[in-house]
């Protein structure tokens, strides 16, 4: 029986004859307009380098869309490189893009009811986007993974964007040369693709796959190589499969498959923002499923299988060529629900079946792992009434996982620096920094990484703690630094409470995080307060401050409910 498509409407009706009259101008045929019209979602921009090849791939892709029978059409969306938008509102706008993305597909694919997606996803927030959009269309979508940049080399030394970022930092504490800077600036990226590191970007390729979203063997991978050029040509071609399958992306996003992909990002001690991006695709996709215990449940039987940058001395060109994330599910195989569906219409348990291990010492079996210690965590407590995420990643020797010492505060990212230049934050403190939420960035604004190379850059990553309610890049894996403490300040977080010399304990092994004061004395500071009052904010981040849900969704937007 031939499949019925939502993109066929009825001969000589107000929609077919309008849409016919569009698309006949634009050289289509009658027999165009019968085939599964499938969006090939393009973040291509010449504002960074991340995004900078994604035409020439939507080209391949649909190349083989109309090869495979298929009709597509590209469409545009924002293409949110951290490292370039977010000079502006300091920073305000890189989470905040997350969801305008998400939103920005939907008005052309639901809007045109166009039949599937190929979902072009490549730097940190756009894999998030692409698959919380894929769970609120419930559309047949795969994403094709856009790739890792080549990392370059100066005075003979590796050097990539991370050691960049660090050194801005230490720079401005005399203790890097600005011109050697510039020289590692010049020198670090040789090639379109994302950072190269294990930072959000590849942590999220890695759970796309894991989640069943992308085929086997995409992530990580060199952009623009011939393995990347070749997964393009099989997405373009399996995507009209997939809808003539009528196999949508609730049929993949499954518990069991949030269940793989956390235990992936655990297994490579991954970016901690992958917890609040598979908690907004769970919502999205209608699971109802809580990420953030999930990462402790999990954190407690997954070991770490890999150490590559920032984590260990690995490179991600070593694990792509020790197998990739397949290889990686094929050694977490016993801990996986292998019956969970994916994009190729087979389990789990089927694609990893002949998967290699190309190198076992850079991704380990389950018997040899890195460590066997949670690497990420998420804590609770008088202090973190909802959550609040540690990560330790690889706890080698002298990585704290308790601290207790007096709160030294800071409303903004930018003052916390300058005390930490001056001297005035000391040993056995802990450094807290506010007003950095999704509501109170707006849009999670400021430098909270920035805030923790100053520590290091200072030497004080072992002797100071951090506690922030904003997020940290997934470059960042230094001292005992703890964000997202939600609630968040600015809606009147036990955050929005602490005052100087306020005793804090933070404990990861058991999950607390406590700021020890009576309650009575917090209810007086709380009336002396008032009723909190969000920062003021203008154009888009106003939009989105207003509708940011609490990080307990993953700070999705107001949503209605979608079948």
């Amino acid at each position: 029986m031939k499949k019925t498509l939502r993109s066929n409407f009825e001969p000589g009706s107000p929609r077919e004859s309008t849409r016919r009259a569009q698309w006949k101008a634009l050289g289509l045929s009658d027999e165009d307009m019968l085939k599964p019209k499938i969006a090939v979602v393009n973040t291509s921009s010449e504002l960074a380098i991340c995004f900078s090849h994604l035409d020439g791939i939507a080209k391949i892709v649909k190349e083989e869309i109309r090869a495979a029978g298929g009709l597509p059409f590209e469409i545009r969306t924002a293409a949110p490189s951290d490292f370039i938008i977010g000079a502006g509102s300091a920073g305000g706008y890189i989470l905040a893009s997350r969801d305008l993305i998400v939103n920005d597909i939907e008005i052309a694919v639901e809007g045109a009811q166009l039949d599937g997606m190929v979902c072009l996803s490549s730097c940190d927030k756009t894999p998030p986007a692409h698959l919380m959009a894929a769970g609120r269309f419930n559309i047949p979508t795969i994403l094709v993974i856009g790739g890792y940049q080549p990392s370059g080399e100066y005075q003979g030394k590796h050097v990539d964007i991370e050691d960049v970022f660090l050194g801005s930092v230490q720079a401005s504490y005399g203790r890097l040369s600005k011109e050697t800077l510039k020289g590692m600036s010049n020198n670090a990226i040789r090639g379109p693709g994302v950072c190269s590191g294990m930072a959000t970007a590849n942590s999220m390729h890695v759970v796309c796959e894991a989640l069943g979203m992308s085929l086997p063997g995409s992530a990580p991978v060199l952009a623009n190589s011939p393995t990347m050029i070749e997964n393009a040509r099989r997405s373009g071609r399996r995507i009209v499969a997939m809808v003539l399958e009528d196999l949508k992306p609730r049929d993949i996003l499954t518990v069991g498959a949030f269940r793989n992909a956390v235990a992936a990002v655990l297994s490579v001690s991954g970016s901690i923002n992958c917890i609040k991006h598979l908690q907004a695709t769970a919502v999205e996709a209608g699971v109802d499923l809580d990420i953030f215990a999930l990462f402790n449940e999990l954190g407690a039987q997954v070991p770490v299988l890999s150490a590559v940058r920032p984590n260990g001395n690995d490179t991600i060109e070593a694990f792509e060529a020790a197998g990739g994330a397949r290889a990686l599910l094929k050694q977490l195989a016993p801990l996986l629900d292998r019956k969970a569906l994916t994009v190729t219409g087979h389990t789990v348990g089927e694609n990893i079946a002949a998967a290699i291990v190309y190198d076992p010492e850079v991704i380990r079996p389950l018997h040899r792992a890195y460590s066997d210690k949670q690497p990420i965590t998420v804590l609770h407590g008088s202090l973190a009434p909802d959550s609040a995420i540690v990560k330790l990643g690889l706890r080698g020797e002298g990585r704290q996982s308790s601290f207790a010492g007096p709160a030294v505060v800071f409303d903004n990212g930018s003052e916390a620096m300058a005390a930490i230049a001056r001297g005035a934050v000391k040993r056995g403190h802990v450094l807290v920094v506010r007003g950095m939420g999704p509501k109170g960035g707006p849009g999670m604004a400021g430098p909270a990484s920035a805030v923790v190379f100053a520590l290091d850059a200072a030497g004080l990553q072992n002797d100071v703690a951090f506690v922030s309610d904003g997020q940290l890049s997934g470059l960042c894996n230094k001292g005992l630094s703890v964000a997202e403490v939600s609630p968040e300040a600015a809606v009147g977080g036990p955050l929005s409470l602490v005052a100087n010399g306020d005793r804090i304990t933070i404990d990861v092994d058991r999950h607390i995080l406590d700021l020890e004061v009576p309650a009575e004395e917090l209810a007086a500071r709380r009336a002396r307060l008032g009723p909190a009052v969000l920062p003021k904010s203008k154009g888009y981040l106003s939009i989105y401050q207003r509708s940011v849900q609490p990080m307990s969704t993953g700070a999705v937007l107001i949503k209605g409910e979608r079948t």
